[in-house]
This record gives structure tokens, sequence and C-alpha cells, in this order.
């Protein structure tokens, strides 16, 4: 019988070289010659640039050069827009992408001015402070609502506001159903700037070689494919003479697949122009104002529903903070949009949103990329709508799910991919009915919290569901060789920051080939390994490079089954692939390995037939119609100190849907890191500028993460909808845990402080400002 590995919980292959310190990150480059370099950031939020004095930094020893925007000559130029705008009707898009130097003004703190590469990062750090700069102050504004007002700052005075998007989609008919309602719901809802915190800063080592004429890269990149043939480009090079590789990385969460950050530009530009290696690794400092944020939204909400708990519509009218530029498109705010139908069967809705422009951090992608704020808002109001019509919370979601039956369902608009918003699968009551058993809600809502309250304890319950559009285009691909040694080859383009690809693809090709995960060698992240590629973001991984790797597979399978009976002189359907070995199965003895089967594959010498391709190896490409929807439901108990309000989580509960499940190991790894993610941007996390656009809390002293003893234990339970978008069936997983926690704690800790009778309408909190929040609503209720 072939040995079977797709759904097995396996270790992960790349552990052992990690763990004895084998594993080769960029700041591991150590090239002989190789400068360092170090940038000097504007300290204001928004200034004119009126002189630069850059003698005395060139005049320290140790100091190679030093690079201000003149200097680039016509390399100066606007950065590449990564995403364009989506084909909805009416757009507004004002195209404003960051520059490598800042040359006449500065539009955040943070905001590179001049470059300084030197012997060591000591000197360059150090001849920092000596280049004058000449700031002219302008006003700021970092407020979005204050930024769209008649008179506000301009971040770019050619525009003539504020607004970098406007885009408006609707199905149905709001407006009519909205007077057919038997209840109204309308709130404001705000959900804060955070940051991905990464263990691991960017960083980027550059090295030209003249006489080869060729660039090589090492880049804390998620897509090393696109900077490759980005930098091809820039710098006047074909692709085949630069060479990028995305090593082993300390988590990238999407701020690394961020193109091109102005380090990424300059340090390749800055290695040719020298002839010697330059290396650039970000202090975590910087990290705070020169790495891309997570998103800043304010959201005005409506929803119409029966006295039922029937969801009529809803209207969403929510402005977007993009930061000073805006590189990245429109993918956060479009995901908020779509993500706020949920999976609910919502049949008129009106969404509008504005993307604003201010003087702070350029804003994109964080894992869950805007989809939670919208599971924020529809959930919130669903809680709401359940509080006012006495409807069990979770049995409003279940009057509202869209039905098995209606699948694919059809959302009427557009999704950040360009297509429409089409769920292909899944089943929400079935994942509701296991969160409900396995987190003990009736029971705890019966018995268990009326005990504990007596006892004079504040528990609370809370319960959500959420959609998570995952595995998006537009391609990937895979190449799969059998060796002469009988180990197996995958290469792939994509990169990886710790989602296990180099274990779930072996899985995928060991589940194909019939060998050992341990006798497979995953490459990935090598542009000179494998040449296509989009990157690793939006939970595409095992979707869409993952169904590569299997299509590369199972062609390679075919080649060894058919070369293996002519050797063998047996039917291809007698024959079986196991531990490394293809034999006849009723006749054992009559076999051969892999390693000894390759060899005959690529002969030195003879006549072979027309059309024979030597070698057992394959390369494929798959890319998918549109995205496959994940889903889920998160559940927590808690409890709140009255005294201090510091929580803690007693339980928390994952059950997700990503289809069919390669490595149920990973897959909790994936989801207990998303959940530490979501914990840390609903309870502990908040970016804080003040009036003049300086960030007041620019340290893990001041930025509060989550720790070991703030991250509960988490229990996972899985439901499988195999989605028809893909051979495998495959769902991404690697925002799902992060996606739906802000609603979760807001209602979980609304129940566990019910006599307060208060609402959480934002996020992030933590226990200062629930405190304020309680005691604003206690001074409104005693108001006469």
């Amino acid at each position: 019988m072939t040995t079977r590995y797709l759904g097995e919980r396996i270790k992960r292959n790349e552990d052992p070289r990690l763990l004895t310190g084998q594993g080769l990150y960029v700041d591991d480059v150590d090239l002989p010659h190789m400068l360092q370099a170090a940038f000097l950031r504007s300290p204001y939020a928004h200034a004119h640039i009126r002189g630069l004095d850059v003698s005395g930094a060139k005049q320290i020893k140790g100091v190679v050069a030093v690079i201000t925007a003149t200097d680039l000559g016509e390399y100066w130029k606007p950065g590449p827009l990564l995403v364009s705008p989506p084909p909805v009707k009416d757009i507004v898009f004002n195209e404003r992408t960051q520059v490598p130097l800042a040359k006449d003004k500065v539009r955040f703190a943070g905001e590179p001015v001049v470059m300084i590469l030197a012997e060591d990062r000591y000197v360059a750090e150090d001849a920092l402070a000596a280049i004058q700069v000449d700031y002219e102050p302008l006003d700021v504004v970092v407020d979005m609502e204050e930024a769209l007002k008649p008179g506000a700052p301009l971040v770019h005075d050619e525009l003539g506001s504020n607004i970098a998007a406007h885009v408006v989609q609707t199905k149905g008919d709001f407006p009519s159903v909205r007077k057919q309602a038997e209840i109204l719901i309308k709130r404001k809802f705000l959900y804060e700037h955070g940051i991905a915190a990464a263990i691991e800063n960017r960083g980027i080592v550059a090295e030209w070689d003249a006489r080869s004429g060729r660039l090589t890269v090492w880049d804390t990149t998620q897509a090393p494919v696109v900077i490759r043939n980005g930098l091809a480009s820039m710098l006047g090079l074909s692709e085949r003479q630069v060479r990028v590789i995305a090593p082993f990385i300390g988590g990238g969460f999407g701020p690394k697949i961020m193109m091109f950050y102005q380090e990424e530009v300059l340090v390749p530009w800055a290695a040719m122009k020298l002839g010697r290696p330059v290396k650039w690794i970000e202090d975590r400092a910087e990290n705070f104002v020169a790495t891309t944020h997570e998103r800043g939204q304010v959201h005005e909400a409506e929803i119409a529903l029966t006295k039922e708990g029937r969801i009529l519509g809803v209207q969403d009218l929510f402005l977007h903070d993009t930061g000073a530029y805006a590189p990245y498109g429109l993918t956060v705010p479009l995901n908020s949009q779509c993500t706020l139908l949920g999976p609910y069967d919502i049949k008129n809705y009106h969404s509008e949103f504005t993307a604003v422009f201010t003087n702070k951090t350029i804003v994109t992608p964080y894992r869950g990329a805007g989809r939670q704020h919208g599971v924020f808002v529809i959930e919130r109001l669903l809680d709401i709508a359940a509080r006012e019509l006495r409807i069990d919370r979770a049995e409003i979601r279940r009057r509202n799910f869209i039905q098995p039956h209606q699948f694919p369902y059809d959302n009427q608009i557009i999704y950040q991919d360009f297509a429409p918003l089409v769920y292909d699968s899944g089943n929400y009551e079935v994942l509701l009915d296991q969160a409900l058993e396995k987190i003990g809600y009736r029971d705890f809502i019966r018995s268990e919290q009326p005990r504990l309250r007596l006892e004079g304890r504040c528990v609370g319950i809370g319960l959500v569901a959420y959609v998570e559009g995952t595995g998006i285009g537009p391609y990937e691909g895979a190449k799969v060789q059998v060796t002469s040694s009988g180990r197996v080859s995958v290469v792939t383009g994509v990169g990886t920051q710790g989602q296990g690809h180099f274990t779930s693809f072996a899985q995928v090709v060991a589940e194909q080939l019939g060998v050992a995960v341990a006798d497979i060698d995953v490459v990935t992240g090598d542009t000179d390994q494998f040449y296509w590629g989009a990157g690793t973001f939006a939970s595409r991984g095992a979707v869409v490079a993952g169904n590569a790797v299997n299509e590369a597979a199972h062609e390679v399978r075919g080649k060894i089954l058919r070369l293996a009976s002519q050797i063998l002189e047996a039917p291809e359907e007698e024959l079986e692939i196991t531990d490394g070995v293809v034999r006849v199965q009723d006749v054992p003895r009559l076999s051969i390995s892999l390693g000894d089967l390759a060899g005959k594959a690529n002969p030195t010498r003879g006549a072979v037939k027309p059309g024979t391709e030597p070698g057992l190896e394959s390369t494929r490409y798959f890319g998918p119609e549109r995205g496959a929807t994940a889903s889920g439901i998160h559940a927590m108990i808690l409890e709140v100190d009255r005294v201090t309000l510091q929580i803690k989580i007693l339980k928390y509960l994952v059950v997700h849907d990503c289809g069919k499940v390669i490595n149920p190991l990973i897959l909790d790894g994936q989801i207990h890191g998303g959940v530490a993610q979501g914990i840390g941007n609903a309870f502990y996390e908040k970016l804080v500028y003040d009036q003049n656009g300086q960030l007041l809390n620019g340290t893990f002293m001041d930025y509060h993460l989550p720790t070991s003893l703030e991250v509960p234990r988490i229990e996972t339970g899985h439901g499988e909808t195999l989605s028809p978008l893909n051979p495998m069936g495959v769902k991404g997983a690697g925002e799902a845990g992060a996606i739906p926690v802000g609603p979760l704690f807001a209602q979980a800790l609304e129940d566990a402080l019910s006599d307060e009778r208060f609402e959480i309408l934002e996020i992030p909190l933590n226990s200062n400002r629930l405190w304020e929040l309680i005691n604003k609503n206690r001074m409104t209720l005693t108001e006469p």
C-alpha cells in the first residue's frame, strides 16, 4: 500500500537547522570588503528641505560615500505602484509612491534623507550626526477626519486635497430595505494603527561582480522574484544578471511584501557604483517608523434587520489612513470592504471608502490586511442587534449564515484580485456547532457564569464568525526532480518566513512519489533556482504554490511509472511506489530504486525515441480562477479584574475550515501565531502619534506586545469543505488566527462587565482605555 503523508502531523524539516543555528539569515551574510549603510531620517513629519550640508560627514575617517537625492541623478524617481486600482466604476485614485531619498520635502517622520556608506556601522551612525539639514517645518495632519476638512495641510500639495482614493461598491438596494427595516442600528467604529513587530527586522545585502556582470542581493522579502524583476528594470540590467535570495526570514507578516522600500532601491545601486558589497540592517528604532504600519480606519456603519434578526442590508462609510504614500494601492481598504460581508447572506450592501493621505508612515498589508476591520464592524453590529432584539449571539449568526446549497455564492462586488467576490464553498453551521460544543457555550451561560459571578468574579464569553479570502493568483510554479541519489528536489519561487513550506511541500510530493518527507529537499526564495513567481502573501502559499508542487509531482509520478513499466516489463497499473522504490505489487522482488531509475532516465549514450524527455523531472505552474474562501469561528472565555481591569484569557478556541489539511501540526502553529498577534492588536498594541506627527511609543518599553504570559493555550478544531477551485481542495490559513480577535475581545469584555451597560466600538483597547470607557459611560448614565 502506498505510504500516506497528507494530513499527517509531521514535524518540520527545517527546524533542526534553525535550532542548531545553521539557518542563514540576511545579517549572517558577511562578504569581504563589505561596506555598512546607515540612513539619516527626517525628525519632522512634514517639512521643506531648504538646505543640506554633508561636508562634515565626508571628512570622518572610515566614511566612503555620502549619498543625497541629488547624487542619484536619473535614478531618483518615485517607486512603482505595486497594485493598480481595481476596475470599479467611477473610482478616484491619486497615485503617489515613495522616493528613494527625500529631496525638497519630507512627508513623515522617519523618511530617509541621506545614506552613509562606511567601513563599519558605528562609523556610519556617527557620521549621521555630522550632517546639517535646514528643515522648514510645515503644519502636520495626522487625523483622517481632520485631513479632509477645508484648509487642512496637504501632504501632496499638487493634489489640492488629501484624498488618495474614493471607491463605492454596492449590491442590491440598501436605501429601499432601510425603509422596510423593523430595527436600524447605526454606530461609529474606530480601528487604530499597529505594527507587525517581526522578530527579525528588515535587511539587505548587495554584491556586484563586474567581471560576470552579476548582481546578487540577499533580502528579507516575501517576493524575491518581483524584487529581482524590479531591480533589473531600475538598474538597467537583464533579469538574468540579477539574483535575489530570500533566505530564512524571522517573520514577514505582510510588511516584507512591500516593494520597493527605499533601502531596497539604494543598497544595490550603491554596491554597483562603489564596486563593493553593501549591507544595511534595520535597527528596532528604525523599524517603528521606516517599516510599513498596520492600518487605521474609521467606519460609520448601519445595519437594517427584521425583528427576527434577519439582515436586510448593511451600509458602511469609512476612511482609511494610507500614510504619506500609497505604493500598495487599495488592497487593504478593499479587503475591509469585502470582508465585512462575512459568512452572512447579505443581499443589500452599500460600501464607500475614502483613502486619506496623512503625515504618518506608509500603510501596507499586515497579517489580515484589512479583513480585521470589516469583521469588527459586522460582528459588532450583530452583537448590538442581538442585545436589542434579545436574541442569543450564536443564534443571530446562525439565522444569517449562507447555506451550503447557496455555493458558489456571488457577493456581486470586486475583491482585491480584481475578480468578483465569489465564495467557492463552506458550511458555517457545522463550524458554529463544533465551537459551541468545544467552548461549552450553553453550560457556561446557564450555570458556570452565574456561579462565578456569585463569587464576585467578572467572567465573559465571546463568539464570532469570519471568512478569509485566500489563495489568490496570479500564479506560482514549482520544479520537482528525482535525483540519482534517490532524493527528491523541489524548487519554487515563493519565499518562506516560517510557514513550514519545507515540510508541507515535501508532504505533497511524498504523497505522489512514495518517498519519506526527510528525503525531499525544498528550496524557496532563490531566483536562480526558480525563475517565476509572485510571492508569499494573502494566505496563498499552500493553495497556489502547493498545487503547482502537486501538479509537478503528479507528472513526475507518471514519468516514473512509464519508465519503470518498460524496465520491469509490467503494466503501469500493477506498479506501486513506496519507500523510494518502484515495485510490482504482486512480485515485490521485481523492483528498482528511484535513484537507479533517475540514472536510466538520463542516458549518456545510445538512441532514444523521438520526443523523449531526459530525467525524472517536471516544472508546472498553477493559477486559480479566483481565491478560495476559508472560514471559521473563534470563541473565548475571559476574566476581568474589577479593580485594575486587567484581563486573563481562561479559554481560547478556533474552529477553522481551510479545506484539505496538509499538515495539522503546521496548521495549528499558523493559527496559534495568528491568535497571538490578534490578541496584541486587540488589547495591547497601539501606535500613538502626537499632533506633530511624532510617534510617542516607538520602543518595546512603550509599545506593548503580548508575551507568553498573556497568550493562552489555544484549542483548535477543523472543518473541511474542499475548494473546487484547485485539485488539492485546499484553502489558506495564514491569517485566520488574527482576523476576528478584535470583535471577540469586545464581545467577551462587554459580557464580563455586563452590569456596566457600555459598548466597545474601538480597537485596540488596554486596561487604561477600558477604564476610561467605563467611567465615561457611568458619567453619561448619571447625567440628568
